[in-house]
């Protein structure tokens, strides 16, 4: 992947079940570096279909700041803390923002990448 696509800056969606992993998650995501911010919002119902059934739950969107270099170590981070099988994790492309504030990103994302 190129450097210019390592840089991409990216917003990710996420839902958690409460306020406390919504806390823990985002905390653990800034401390480690592969988030530059994460807005935790107020609760919302979703509806959804799981496993043949509908189902309505509270809760907590995550709205995270990260780069494309920093994806998989998001994701994978997430993926451990979640309590569901299928947590949603959706990465936007973020094609325009205020420079300063996307050289921010690029700056606290940019720590040497774990391996």
């Amino acid at each position: 992947m190129s450097a210019s696509l390592l840089n991409q800056p990216l917003l990710v969606l996420a839902n958690v079940p409460d306020q406390a992993l919504a806390e823990r998650l985002s905390n653990t995501l800034v401390e480690q570096g592969v988030a530059a911010c994460v807005n935790i919002l107020s609760p919302v119902q979703s509806v959804y279909r799981w496993q043949g059934k509908i189902q309505r739950d509270t809760e907590i969107p995550l709205l995270i700041k990260t780069t494309q270099a920093r994806y998989q170590e998001l994701e994978q981070a997430i993926v451990q803390l979640h309590p569901y099988d299928v947590p949603e994790i959706i990465a936007l492309p973020i094609t325009a923002g205020l420079p300063a504030y996307l050289a921010w990103m690029q700056d606290e994302t940019a720590r040497p990448l774990r391996v």
